[in-house]
């Protein structure tokens, strides 16, 4: 049996959309915005799935607890 050398898969990088938009600060009430980086059973998408890199990463993922502790978004949907 031959060995088949496969062609490489070329895929874009996605870019932080923070960085791009030159956001200093992620606002927690901004309810709107912070929902497209939840999942639909509520939970905090990865930095894999939302493509920010890793600063604004964790100023995204305290701005949604800071929403849900001041009860603007839910913890849980269901």
């Amino acid at each position: 049996m031959a060995y088949q050398k496969q062609e490489p898969q070329f895929f874009t990088k996605k870019v932080c959309r923070f960085c791009e938009g030159q956001v200093d600060f992620i606002d927690y009430k901004d309810v709107k915005s912070l929902q497209k980086y939840t999942s639909s059973i509520g939970k905090i998408e990865t930095k894999k799935r939302t493509g920010c890199c890793p600063k604004h990463q964790r100023a995204l993922s305290t701005a949604i607890k800071r929403a849900r502790i001041m009860a603007l978004m839910p913890f849980l949907n269901r």
